[in-house]
């Protein structure tokens, strides 16, 4: 079965880097007035030339998220369970090159955190784990999701990759969905940052979203680490590469991108290619008008004022009151953390933002439970 290996031995980075950069004002100004996106218009809308227009981008991003979507954006919060980690990689805080201190939860820390994200109103969780298949891996998996998940409407994961057979038995435990970013695109890049462990397996972890749809999860996210490569325009144009790729065989998956851009860390590194707020906004909206049905979400990893200004733009999915280190919530060590998010509002203040734009929070769109199996089982 082919997979989007295939389709990225097809790419080249310096052709499409080129040719990014070739585009014109009459290419944006073709894009902006395309009914449906192709793969130049995509390029035109990331180029330079589109940064002379993002006040009509930003206009047909909203027009189309408010068709889509309505006034609605939903909330979400990540409950980071270890940040134990197998891996030795240049940009994170959990690399196990750094001498920080490491702890997984166990069953009874794991209730108090639920207690706690609960209370503050949140339905939707996203599981974050440090990749380290022999500490956190499925028996972990298999012991903790049940109870986790009757808790809340829906349950989805940022965790090392797995194998297609692991995904369907996940999925038979309540998993939904399933984050996996390629941080980058380009391979001799990618290997310079991941100097140890799984994760250096560039191909493993690019067939990944291949693997989830033919295990029938059914929201699969996607994204780069903005600032890993040299150019964040070619990694944004390759995960729309990908997310193309994945729509047309995978179609009863639903799609999620992210556009996490490098926060300082622990043993941290300097972004490669910076992406200025403006450059972010670009993005955001460009892949609005490529996919409107598509789930785009914005993280704390951004500032309180420029998420307050993008969000009613663009966006559909946000956290808030993010910890991005085990126990978090119930007690607080932010010398676990993985990196330090820069939007520390608490839940409440980010819904109270939105609704002066004249959003509606959602705590709760589904409860995909229903059908499943009862929740007192």
């Amino acid at each position: 079965m082919n997979t989007f290996t295939d389709r990225w031995r097809q790419l080249d980075w310096d052709d499409i880097r080129l040719r990014i950069n070739a585009k014109t004002t009459a290419d944006v100004e073709r894009a902006l007035a395309a009914k449906q996106l192709n793969r130049d218009d995509m390029m035109a809308l990331l180029s330079p030339a589109a940064a002379g227009y993002l006040e009509p981008l930003a206009q047909r991003a909203q027009r189309l998220t408010r068709q889509r979507f309505g006034n609605t954006v939903s909330f979400y919060v990540p409950l980071y369970l270890s940040n134990l980690c197998a891996n030795d990689c240049t940009y994170c805080g959990f690399s196990m090159s750094n001498r920080i201190k490491r702890k997984t939860l166990d069953e009874a820390e794991i209730a108090r955190e639920c207690a706690a994200i609960r209370e503050m109103g949140f339905e939707h969780l996203l599981l974050v784990t440090g990749e380290h298949q022999g500490k956190v891996g499925m028996d972990y998996f298999r012991q903790h999701l049940p109870a986790i998940r009757r808790q809340f409407a829906s349950l989805h994961m940022e965790v090392q990759p797995l194998a297609r057979e692991e995904y369907a038995e996940l999925k038979t435990l309540g998993l939904d969905g399933v984050m996996v970013y390629q941080e980058t695109y380009h391979e001799s890049m990618y290997a310079k940052h991941h100097l140890k462990g799984k994760k250096q397996d560039f191909f493993w972890r690019l067939d990944t979203p291949d693997r989830l749809g033919q295990a029938g999860i059914d929201k699969i996210g996607l994204g780069a680490l903005i600032g890993l490569s040299d150019s964040w325009r070619v990694d944004c144009f390759m995960v729309a590469e990908h997310l193309l790729w994945l729509q047309q065989r995978y179609w009863r998956s639903r799609y999620s991108i992210s556009f996490p851009r490098l926060r300082p860390c622990a043993g941290g590194i300097e972004p490669a290619s910076l992406m200025d707020e403006r450059q972010l906004v670009q993005t955001i909206c460009a892949f609005r008008l490529l996919a409107p049905e598509v789930e785009l979400s914005l993280s704390t990893r951004e500032s309180p004022w420029f998420r307050d200004r993008v969000i009613p733009l663009a966006i559909n999915n946000v956290s808030a009151f993010s910890k991005t280190q085990p126990g978090g919530y119930a007690d607080n060590h932010p010398e676990l953390e993985q990196f330090a998010p820069h939007d520390d509002r608490r839940p409440e203040e980010v819904a109270s933002a939105l609704v002066a734009s004249g959003l509606q929070p959602v705590w709760k769109d589904w409860d995909s439970w229903l059908g499943r199996a009862s929740q007192s089982s």
